[in-house]
């Protein structure tokens, strides 16, 4: 061991001795909070130089071929030199290990590196899309199966995941509406909790939790034209109100990390934007986590028109308070000239090294920076079989049944079945997109091997019938000739995977190729049968044409490695569907944007009277959507007393209770999501003509009733107006239902 090591080791020796370890507790994140690690941090910077400490905020990426992790040299030298301080793209016992031991033992200081990932839906086992994962509107669900990743990609040398996205999406257009939460402010704000508290766990010092991210700050949802990367502009109370809650509680579930977002907001691109990161973040909100760019995006605020070239850029993101380059390679070109010319303030490096360092501690990495690195924790991990059986369960709960008409489903095991489309026995699509290592091979099940599990091989007839895409109708005829010889007709027609996702952004929302032709064509053949359509997608699709043709339409967006079997088991009844859309689906695209909570408008469309004129409508189509949001049936049937008030005024300091009786008044057992929306019905500014305020997962046996209570206080009811988070005096609606579909039926006064 050279010289340089020995006094690395010591050093780090000192440190240890000098205070023990402890685990930082999730919730740390507020501006008062001080760690057991502040001190470590500090005696560690005082020896550190100027170039080390701009070192730890450089990000580069490794890549991944057939036989394992690749590095390129360059990279391995600024390991070596200390100038960089974490790497993506690199995972594996042995890829991480290899490039740590680089960092520790080959350095002055032997600062470990952090490792992140794009783990958003699952690591190894993949789960539905997060889009999917939102349609249950399961919190424990979706936190266990942040949980599982947590494990999985820990046991494989990272350390950090670039999740969960809690951007608002309201434009289907957008590719990566596929990995949000949909349209919703509370149920995306809650379902942020859930993906915090499942990565980071409740101690970061344990060896298989990983640091969230939240991302991207902030609008990216908003871009123009639903286009990936574009323009966004809105008030600041569209910002308050929409945009930034889902990030707040985040910061309130202890998240770790931020990432930047790609898009400007009104004209100063995030990655340079003070008053989000500082006025807000900081702040505001007093996160002491830190910051990273999206990939290259410090490069980007040349291309955006707001800085006059890279070395520009770097300034104005480091002011921005920014504090982890991503890829752009800024950072480590231009930050100590900066420096030296005066032009940035030191103390800027000092924190941003302060915030990655403490971020190193607490996940225990200079105690020992190869804890994640257990060659036999990484065998005994990866893919489960309860990892994989929680991914079938999450598959089955996240998919949504549209239609049903005439009880087309569940399918009955005694029966012939037609399996037709592209996606029937595919494996490569059904793990979506932004699937990390997920086996789209060996390990993911087809609909086709789910179904087997139910169907003897004499039951089922197949035909592939079109591709996802192209216009080739000749294996038409083979799959009207397997539909006129089954008793039900099953199509599983979507999306290829990537047609959602990163720059995937789409004019056309409906299904790509022939596949509503040959749903057609099935149709005219055989009038008389059951068609089902399985949808495997990343967004909400325009269905207008297919809810004629269709007798039940189920929604399983790409359902993940075990989604064949949890598709299979919601059509044959095993699981009584129980999702419910967290985003509206229009009738055509010319309504995007649609979602429920809109505004009312000064002539709003009377009920009694949709055709009426000079109102806020289409004179080609009704306002309303194809499927609201909220919207899932089931195979059985719920009803809904009507709702009770414990008063119907109540204080700023008072709590009101809302309550209904649900009874499962069909034939199977199965869960409801009870859904409580309010109006307010006057204020200093307008607001939504409804607003989800909380929702409860019942399960019921059939002839069960249930009560469910919802409590509302004075806070419950605020609103940012002209930065004031407030409430005001007033009347307002409210209504328990299964959907966002509804009339309210009661109203309360807040005196």
């Amino acid at each position: 061991m050279n010289i340089k090591r020995t006094k690395a080791c010591v050093f780090l020796l000192i440190l240890t001795v000098f205070s023990c370890h402890t685990g930082t507790k999730k919730g740390a994140n507020t501006a008062s909070t001080e760690t057991p690690f502040d001190a470590k941090v500090d005696s560690l910077m005082d020896i550190m130089t100027l170039q080390e400490k701009i070192g730890q905020t450089i990000m580069y990426s490794g890549g991944w071929s057939v036989t394992g992790p690749t590095v390129s040299s360059n990279n391995k030298k600024f390991i070596k030199e200390g100038n960089i301080g974490a790497m993506l793209n690199v995972y594996s016992v042995k890829g991480t290990r290899d490039l740590q031991k680089m960092a520790v033992e080959e350095t002055r200081l032997g600062i470990p590196l952090l490792f992140g990932y794009d783990v958003i839906h699952g690591f190894r086992t993949i789960f539905p899309i997060n889009l999917g994962l939102a349609a249950s509107w399961d919190l424990e669900d979706i936190e266990k199966g942040s949980r599982i990743a947590a494990e999985e990609a820990s046991a494989e040398g990272i350390h950090w995941t670039f999740a969960p996205m809690v951007d608002i999406g309201r434009d289907p257009r957008w590719g990566r509406i596929s990995e949000g939460a949909g349209e919703d402010v509370y149920l995306g704000s809650e379902i942020a909790k859930a993906y915090v508290k499942g990565f980071q766990g409740d101690d970061l010092s344990k060896h298989n939790t990983i640091l969230a991210c939240a991302k991207h700050f902030v609008g990216y949802g908003a871009a123009q034209a639903g286009r990936d990367y574009h323009t966004v502009n809105m008030g600041d109370d569209e910002l308050r109100n929409v945009y930034l809650p889902p990030f707040k509680a985040t910061v309130n579930a202890g998240v770790e990390t931020f990432m930047t977002a790609f898009n400007e907001l009104n004209g100063v691109p995030a990655t340079g934007n003070k008053f989000i990161f500082r006025d807000i973040l900081r702040n505001e909100w007093g996160f002491n986590g830190f910051v990273v760019t999206d990939y290259t995006a410090i490069n980007e605020l040349v291309e955006h028109g707001f800085a006059k070239d890279e070395k520009h850029a770097t300034k104005l993101a480091i002011d921005a308070g920014i504090d982890m380059d991503m890829m752009s390679s800024a950072n480590r070109l231009y930050l100590e000239e900066l420096v030296n010319e005066g032009q940035v303030n030191i103390a800027l490096i000092n924190d941003a090294c302060r915030r990655i360092l403490l971020a190193k501690y607490k996940l225990g990495l200079f105690d020992d920076p190869y804890r994640y690195c257990d060659e036999q924790r990484e065998k005994e991990v990866i893919y489960k079989p309860e990892f994989l059986e929680a991914a079938r369960q999450s598959a089955a709960m996240s998919s949504v049944l549209l239609k049903n008409d005439d009880k087309a489903l569940p399918l009955d095991k005694n029966q012939t079945i037609a399996l037709i489309g592209p996606l029937v026995k595919d494996k490569e699509n059904i793990i979506g997109n932004w699937a990390a290592a997920g086996d789209r091979k060996g390990k993911a099940i087809s609909v086709y091997q789910g179904i087997q599990e139910y169907l003897d091989d004499s039951k089922i007839k197949y035909a592939k019938g079109c591709d996802i895409e192209g216009d080739d109708e000749s294996a038409f005829k083979k799959a009207i000739r397997v539909a006129k010889r089954a008793d039900k007709v099953v199509m599983v027609l979507g999306e290829d995977y990537d047609m959602s996702g990163e720059a995937a952004s789409r004019t056309n929302i409906g299904l790509p190729g022939r596949q509503t032709d040959l749903i057609r064509a099935i149709r005219k053949a055989v009038p008389n049968k059951k068609i089902i359509v399985v949808l495997m997608n990343g967004r909400p699709l325009d269905l207008s044409e297919e809810d004629t043709l269709a007798d039940a339409i189920l929604e399983t967006w790409f359902p993940g490695s075990s989604g064949g079997y949890g598709v299979a088991d919601v059509l044959f009844g095993t699981y009584n569907p129980s999702g419910k859309l967290p985003v509206t689906f229009p009738r055509t695209l010319g309504q995007v944007p649609i979602y429920y909570n809109m505004k009312n408008t000064g002539r709003p469309i009377p009920p009694e009277n949709p055709k009426e004129d000079y109102k806020s409508n289409y004179i080609d189509i009704p306002n309303t959507p194809l499927y609201p949001f909220g919207h899932g049936l089931s195979y059985t049937t719920f009803e809904y007393s009507d709702i009770e008030l414990s008063t119907n005024k109540i204080g700023f300091t008072d709590t009101l209770t809302a309550s209904v009786k649900i009874k499962n008044t069909g034939d199977y057992d199965g869960y409801e999501v009870v859904q409580l929306y309010i109006h307010d019905k006057v204020g200093s500014i307008t607001r939504p003509i409804k607003e989800l305020k909380g929702f409860e997962k019942i399960f019921l046996k059939k002839g069960e009733s249930k009560e469910v209570r919802f409590s509302l206080t004075a806070e419950d009811l605020k609103f940012y107006n002209n930065k004031e988070f407030t409430v005001e005096q007033g009347e307002f609606e409210i209504s328990i239902k299964g959907t966002s579909d509804f009339n309210f039926e009661q109203t309360f006064i807040l005196e």
